[in-house]
């Protein structure tokens, strides 16, 4: 398997849209967007996204097929990470390495990073990629359309 990562482009979008409309991935992401099957809100966040300098993001592509995304952005003035996996690719480690090329590519420390509190895959690949569970939060959760707990972890100082 050949993974890595490039900046987004917008031709990547399609993808992250068609990934986020699977329920099983909007579930255990749980901190989603209120309407997933919403293009025109979802274009919007992108725009946003693409032409704040703050944000890093890149496209993860495996095999040259786009596979997701991993990204960072300011969050109450600390840095958090987030990644996105195409529900098709869940358990390959596409998701650990990736975000290990992406922290070598980020050197800013510490980096904060969040999970629903059920989401063991994701808690995992945090896990192996350094970050320490400092403590627990809870929160509305769109993609759950309820109020639920979520894992908090740092990495670094």
């Amino acid at each position: 398997m050949e993974l890595i990562l490039r900046d987004v482009e917008p031709g990547d979008l399609t993808a992250f849209f068609e990934y986020q409309l699977d329920p099983a991935a909007n579930h255990m992401a749980a901190f989603t967007a209120k309407d997933p099957t919403d293009r025109e809100a979802f274009d919007a966040r992108w725009e946003r996204v693409l032409g704040d300098s703050r944000i890093t993001k890149q496209t993860i592509v495996v095999d040259g097929v786009v596979a997701g995304t991993v990204f960072c952005f300011p969050d109450f003035g600390d840095l958090e990470v987030s990644y996105w996996i195409d529900p098709a690719q869940w358990g390959k480690g596409i998701a650990t390495h990736a975000l290990q090329l992406f922290l070598a590519h980020v050197s800013t420390r510490p980096l904060y990073a969040r999970a629903a509190k059920d989401n063991h895959g994701s808690i995992r690949v945090l896990e192996k990629c350094g970050f320490v569970k400092p403590g627990e939060d809870s929160g509305f959760a769109d993609g759950r359309g309820e109020e639920i707990k979520e894992c908090l972890f740092k990495l670094g100082e």
